[in-house]
């Protein structure tokens, strides 16, 4: 789960990182207030999930409070496009109001998982406001990592890392001090990303977060009631939010094939073989092992609310979820939500004879693939 910036900062100011003063702005009038209250020149920073604000344009510098103002009214309800949101942007419908500060230097700081290491690594770099995946392609050796152990960064990790990033011996408590409280932050949220990018040093010698991205682990959320609070269902594709509400994992793509299978693993091989055979995914749908009739109809009913979607192929493979179960959730869709489209479906497992015969006896043309690569070529053929 992403949340905003301005709550990212909020979670951080909590576990003691330095932070810019600043609110958040729903309307013209509310960013006027933060203007004023903050006093001087400020920064009016698009609140959107995606990076690549500033070269956008949705971050702009207003000198004093009626230039913010002019420049709420331009940013606030603009369409944002940036490299992360694809050509058709996304909707700005809230601002960050904050106060400027005098940069020396931008760094960089984040936290991701290392899954060959199973553990957590601390990245800094002198190479800070830019995107890190490109400093990573083009000079791998400015940044630096230390790998994470409970309950999060050492002291004498912090140390290493301000210093092998250039901080001045004046700041490098604060630094150090701003490293580790960025690590217990992400130990306590159960994020799976946490980034501070730029981390600035201000002429003046002291640090500040002055952006900062935080990601959550969805299957950890159970336990933060408070953190599934910040979710904003407008900056997430509705298709995938309705999804959610029933349990199924659905990440909508630009092809024209969609998919139903029971299993990441399986979906992942579906979506390959489609392209093999010439066609293009129109999602990823992952129904898992333990779904009912109730459940393959809602995914059917998200399939179809795609507009894209020429055709829909079932892989599933008969577990937890049994061929029989999954043919007459499939029927009873076909049923209920008037399906136009054609279907293939390839099922094996537990129940595959009986679940075949479901579909025969239906009065539905479905077609049947005899393996994955059979119905790939269908479905292909059928969604040109």
């Amino acid at each position: 789960m992403k949340i905003h910036e301005y709550q990212a900062k909020a979670i951080l100011a909590q576990y003691k990182v330095p932070v810019p003063r600043g609110q958040v702005a729903y309307t013209v009038e509310e960013a006027e207030a933060a203007a004023k209250a903050l006093g001087g020149s400020v920064v009016v920073k698009a609140q959107i999930h995606a990076g690549g604000r500033g070269k956008g344009g949705g971050v702009k510098v207003g000198k004093d409070a009626a230039e913010a103002v002019e420049l709420a009214k331009k940013i606030l309800g603009m369409t944002l496009v940036t490299h992360q949101t694809g050509p058709e942007g996304r909707l700005v419908q809230r601002l960050l109001i904050e106060e400027t500060l005098p940069i020396e230097r931008e760094l960089y700081l984040g936290i991701v998982l290392d899954r060959v290491q199973g553990k957590p690594v601390f990245m800094a770099s002198a190479a800070g406001g830019m995107d890190i995946e490109e400093v990573a392609a083009n000079t791998p050796e400015l940044i630096l990592k230390e790998t994470l152990e409970y309950p999060g960064l050492s002291p004498y990790q912090a140390r290493k890392l301000a210093f092998g990033i250039g901080i001045p011996p004046a700041s490098i408590n604060a630094a150090a001090a701003a490293m580790t409280a960025l690590s217990k932050a992400y130990w306590a949220t159960d994020a799976s990303l946490a980034e501070i990018n730029p981390f600035i040093l201000t002429k003046d010698g002291k640090v500040f977060a002055l952006d900062a991205k935080i990601t959550f682990d969805d299957n950890a959320l159970y336990r933060h009631k408070d953190l599934v609070e910040l979710r904003d269902l407008n900056e997430e594709d509705p298709l995938e939010v309705e999804a959610s509400r029933h349990g199924l994992n659905y990440i909508k793509l630009d092809g024209t094939v969609g998919c139903m299978v029971n299993g990441a693993g399986l979906a992942m091989a579906t979506m390959d073989i489609i392209k093999f055979a010439g066609g293009s995914p129109a999602n990823f749908l992952d129904v898992g092992g333990g779904a009912n009739a109730e459940q393959v109809k809602n995914a059917f009913q998200i399939l179809l609310s795609d507009k894209s979607v020429k055709a829909v192929l079932i892989n599933i493979f008969g577990g937890i979820l049994r061929c029989d179960t999954l043919a007459t959730g499939v029927v009873a869709a076909a049923r209920d939500l008037n399906i136009q489209v054609p279907i293939v479906v390839r099922m094996e497992g537990t129940n595959v004879e009986a679940g075949r015969q479901i579909l025969l006896d239906s009065g539905f043309n479905f077609t049947v693939g005899a393996d994955m690569w059979d119905a790939a070529q269908k479905v292909v053929k059928l969604a040109a």
